[in-house]
């Protein structure tokens, strides 16, 4: 049994990381009785990261809605994140089942607007120390285990201790290269450019992502009449597209089948992305230490479930080890219970998403499912699901899925093969 002994600066937890990851979980954690030290290794309030997707998937609504932000969401102009898919077959459109509930939903919105508002929301909560400027250096360590970290301040370096320190510090976290935790990368076959534009409608007003096999694109529409467009091309097209940016950006996007009309809209950002974007997978937990958000698992920005597991991630945690930060259980347990559920929650779709990046067509399994989709409501409701991370790949490619599509296209089959060419009953 771990000893909870008393937390050196009255504090029980360490965070690294004030964006979504760790501010939710010091709110979380706060609300449970834990004294949280969240550090940020920038001092700007307003500070925030730029390369996303700037999507957080249906999955996360639950946390969104424990955490209070659901109504400063909506006024901060947060779009419901509703889409459709364009396959070889056509377009995915998944809709409310007639009669029944509407489709799960959360939000798309700009992380300048969601990180200064989460990170606010946690510097408000009795039990957080916002530490901006903070940045993690090193970490203390007795008898095998982390009990705190050195930080790099503006007044120079400084020592916490804590029963648990948290790396919430993306996909390169220091805290986890300083626990020389288990890393596992593994190859991106695409690389990946965006810009922000205002002004640029899209059908329906809804996000749209292209499934070009193996290119990919998307366009979200966010809060302020922004709409973030990206394209994902194959890395076999990365000399040539390097050539002239943006000129091979806009030429990619006209290229789309219902072409968002790039040329008529203003482009308020840069064009920025990366040309190697691996996918990142490490141990959740070590001996006093817990990682949450992209320091745990990165996933491939094409699908946009970042800031959704960085949420989700952050409650499992809160739940899982609150007791124990606290001093009032072992904490070891309790990280393994953590560790637990992130791998039985995100393993399987990581699994799904490194094979994917390889950039590759469609595999058999799904252009059985995806065709279905563009021809079925109830398909495409399933696979808006699993779009959402709301089921598993067990459940999105379970038998009785499987056999449900197979049928969708037998009878798509049938009804496109003209009355002549059909065999007569009687034959």
């Amino acid at each position: 049994m771990t000893n909870p002994e008393s937390a050196g600066d009255g504090y029980d937890v360490v965070i690294s990381g004030a964006g979504p990851a760790g501010s939710a979980a010091a709110i979380l954690l706060a609300r449970r009785g834990v004294r949280v030290a969240l550090l940020e290794r920038r001092s700007d309030p307003a500070a925030y990261k730029v390369l996303c997707t700037h999507s957080i998937t249906a999955n996360a609504y639950p946390v969104l809605d424990e955490l209070g932000l659901v109504p400063a969401l909506e006024e901060a102009g947060a779009v419901r994140n509703e889409a459709r898919w364009c396959t070889r077959w056509g377009w995915i459109e998944p809709k409310a089942a007639p009669g029944g509930p509407e489709l799960p939903y959360a939000y798309n919105i700009r992380r300048s607007v969601l990180d200064p508002l989460i990170r606010s929301r946690a510097a408000q909560t009795p039990g957080v120390d916002l530490l901006p400027g903070h940045r993690v250096t090193g970490l203390l360590r007795e008898a095998g285990r982390t009990v705190g970290v050195r930080a790099s301040t503006p007044q120079g370096e400084r020592e916490l201790r804590a029963r648990l320190v948290v790396g919430a510090d993306g996909k390169d976290s220091a805290v986890a290269k300083l626990a020389e935790v288990p890393t596992r990368l593994h190859e991106n076959g695409r690389f990946g450019y965006l810009a922000h534009f205002r002004g640029l409608p899209l059908h329906g007003g809804i996000g749209q992502t292209w499934f070009l096999e193996p290119d990919m694109a998307y366009a979200f529409p966010n809060d302020d009449g922004v709409t973030v467009l990206a394209v994902l091309p194959d890395k076999r097209r990365l000399p040539a597209f390097r050539e002239d940016l943006e000129g091979s950006f806009f030429e990619f996007v006209r290229a789309l089948p219902e072409a968002p009309p790039i040329d008529s809209a203003e482009r308020i950002t840069k064009i920025i992305g990366t040309v190697d974007y691996p996918l990142v997978t490490r141990d959740p937990t070590a001996p006093g230490i817990a990682l949450i958000g992209d320091a745990a698992l990165t996933g491939d920005p094409l699908w946009g479930v970042g800031c959704g597991w960085a949420l989700q991630s952050a409650h499992w945690l809160a739940r899982a080890v609150a007791p124990a930060a606290a001093g009032r259980g072992d904490l070891d347990r309790s990280l393994a219970a953590y560790a637990r559920t992130h791998r039985r929650r995100l393993r399987g779709h990581q699994g799904l998403a490194v094979d994917f990046a390889k950039a590759r067509p469609f595999n058999p399994g799904e252009r059985l499912v995806f065709s279905a989709a563009a021809r079925d409501a109830s398909m495409a409701r399933h696979m808006y699901l699993f779009a959402s991370r709301l089921i598993g790949p067990p459940r999105f490619l379970n038998p009785v899925a499987l056999a449900r599509a197979a049928a969708v296209n037998i009878r798509h089959r049938r009804a496109s093969t003209p009355t002549t060419q059909r065999p007569h009953p009687d034959s």
